[in-house]
Formats: structure tokens, sequence, C-alpha cells
């Protein structure tokens, strides 16, 4: 997935009113919808259309278990927003929707890289809040992260479980080979490698890293009660629930369930309220020449504005959910979304780490860092 460019700058002479309500206009459109994607996602609509398309609207109510008169009007919104493609001239009633299959790896088919769908999701669970955000302005107080509901959890696990599933165990685990090579030997009689994820949310990278290093017990901890729950059925579902251990609790509680070989911090250091004691802890954590991943996001090296679009978007998590949900703990570190690389590498030597690399790893939107203790 192709990162967004900077916005072009107006030309001289345009009304910067007019560009700007056509932004406002034009992301209108954008989230309206991104909300029919959520429909569309959550009542297995686009599930419908790829097996058993192209479907009247009457076809697409009997098969989604939905009323026709609001499949109808959900397939005629999604023709024209260009999701579906519409065939034939019949009637309303007799005309067929089909989901083609480009479409349906975006929409559709959530271990594809090209699958970002859950933004729906994620945009449905702030929507669900923001009268508690625009209170917490008010006080200063925060909105706590499970008040952002389901959808938003959905949507964060699987906005990032293409490349979980498919880029950690094979690019960004091939910057650190020396870790590599630690789980891949067999131990024998002796103990297992071990790797641990802090702030797993569904669980993913845990599933992932468990597939591609059978040697290895592969580790998951997570705050969110909900969050872990949904992580063990997805590890049941996938035949791995006796190869992973997953468990609610903090980084605090590492040290004393350590060494591990390998710890990933993945999208998350940025959420979290005490980021250099999570390091510190982290760090008591890791076995003799182990190592530390964070995957965090790749902003800018300093505040530039305008920004490009993956500038634009990480403020606009920030504004709306990482800080109002750092801010529920007190003291916090009250980072937001955009964790630039020079605090990171901060928080990284208050915690006593003697070495942070930024690893050479393509990503559009994540930054990668080598923790060494």
């Amino acid at each position: 997935m192709t990162a967004p460019d900077t916005a072009p700058s107006p030309q001289p002479g345009t009304d910067r009113g007019e560009l700007l309500a056509e932004r406002l206009f034009d992301g209108a459109v954008g989230a309206l919808e991104l909300f029919s994607v959520y429909l569309g996602t959550e009542l297995g609509l686009y599930r419908a259309l790829e097996r058993h398309g192209p479907l009247t609207p009457a076809g697409l109510a009997e098969r989604a278990g939905i009323a026709p008169r609001y499949a109808r009007e959900w397939l005629e919104q999604q023709a024209v927003a260009g999701l579906l493609e519409a065939a034939g001239e019949e009637s309303a009633g007799e005309r067929r929707y089909r989901l083609d299959p480009a479409h349906a790896r975006v929409l559709l088919h959530a271990d594809d890289p090209a699958h970002v769908a859950p933004f729906a999701h994620l945009l449905a669970g702030i929507g669900g809040v923001l009268p508690r955000v625009a209170e917490a302005y008010r006080t200063g107080g925060g909105v706590p992260y499970e008040a952002y509901g389901r959808a938003f959890r959905h949507g964060q696990g699987h906005i990032n479980r293409p490349a979980f599933t498919h880029e950690l165990p094979t690019a960004w685990l091939a910057a650190l080979p020396d870790v590599v090579a630690r789980l891949e030997a067999d131990p024998g009689t002796g103990p297992r490698p071990r790797v641990a994820d802090v702030g797993c949310g569904q669980g993913w990278a845990v599933l992932a890293l468990a597939r591609a290093f059978p040697h290895a017990l592969v580790e998951g901890v997570d705050l969110d009660a909900a969050s872990i729950a949904d992580a063990r059925d997805h590890a049941a579902r996938a035949g791995l629930r006796d190869r992973v251990r997953l468990t609610c609790g903090d980084a605090a509680s590492m040290a004393a369930s350590g060494p591990y070989d390998l710890v990933l911090v993945l999208e998350a250091l940025h959420d979290f309220a005490r980021p250099v004691e999570a390091l510190r802890a982290v760090r008591a954590a890791l076995a003799p020449g182990g190592a530390v991943l964070v995957a965090d996001e790749r902003v800018a090296d300093r505040f530039t504005a305008p920004g490009d679009g993956v500038e634009r978007m990480m403020y606009g998590w920030s504004v709306t959910h990482c800080l109002p949900t750092q801010l529920v703990e007190r003291p916090s570190a009250a980072t937001g979304t955009v964790l630039r690389a020079d605090v990171l590498r901060g928080y990284a030597a208050e915690a006593g780490f003697r070495r942070c690399t930024v690893l050479p790893v393509d990503n559009d939107f994540l930054r990668l860092y080598r923790l060494d203790g």
C-alpha cells in the first residue's frame, strides 16, 4: 500500500476558502463511504457477493439475511461509489451487482496486503465515542480504550494483520539475522527460544511467529482483556493454542516471566502512558544477546505544516483516539500517535538501552527500530 503524497500547494489566485470547502466535501464523501464499507463488512454483504454473486437486491437480502429495501439502497450506493459493478439496465429490483476480485482483496480478504477495509471499523469506533472525546478535551481527562468498543478493536487488529502475518516473519526479521538464528535453533532437551509481544492486541503477530518458528514459545501480553479474548479465539481457530501463551497484563510483568530472545513492541509504544518504564521492564526481561523490535509510526523527523498524507492520518488518530486513551492514566507521557524517531531514541536511552538502530526495512506507514540492552 502506497502512502499518499503531500497535497499540492494552491495556484496563485486560487480561492483558498473554496479549496478548503471542496476538501471537506471530499472528506465527508470518503467518511460516508467508509461507513458503508463498515456495513458491508459487518453484515457479511461483501462475502455474500463473492460467494454467490452477481446478485440482485433480493438475492443479497436472502443470502446475507438483511431487509430487501436496505439491500437495494446499499448496492446502489456501492455501485455509485465504484466499489461494486452494476450489470445490465434492468429495473432496480432486477439489476445485478458484482464484486470485482481486485476489490475483494481490499474489502474482504483479511490477510491480503491490500486489505484496508478495517479503516472503516476504526472510524466507526471513533464515531461512537466522539462526545466523550469532546468532554475529555474540556476536562483534560481521558477516554478508556475499551470505550471505543469492538468496532475499533477489530479495526486496529485487522489493519495491521496483513503486515504482521506476511512482513514480520520475513522482511522485518531478516533485518535481525542473529535473532532469527536463535529462534530457528532446535533446543533439543534444553529451553526453547522465547518471544514476547508486548501490547499484542488481537494476537496476529504472535500467531505469525508461532507458525514461522515452531521451536519457539511465543507469548503475548496486553492490558485490554477483550483483545486477549480475541487473540485466544484466533489462536484456537488457527490450531495454535498449545504453542502460544496469551496473558492480560502490562509490560511490568515481563521481567518476572523472561528471559526472552526477542521482544516485540509493534505499533504500541506510542500508546504506553509510561513508555520509559515499559521499555525498562522489557530490557530487564531480555536474555543475554536478545533484542527488542519496535515498529511505530513512520512520521516526519520534525514537525512541518502542512504535512503529507501519513502525517495527517497519524495526527487524526492522535486527536481522536491515541491521546485520549493515554490520558486515562496519570502520570502519562501523553506521546500521542506521532512518535518521532528522536523521541523514541530518548525513551530507549532513558530506559537503559545502549543502542537504538533504525532498521533498513521499507514500509509506507511504519518505521522499525532494533533496541539492544
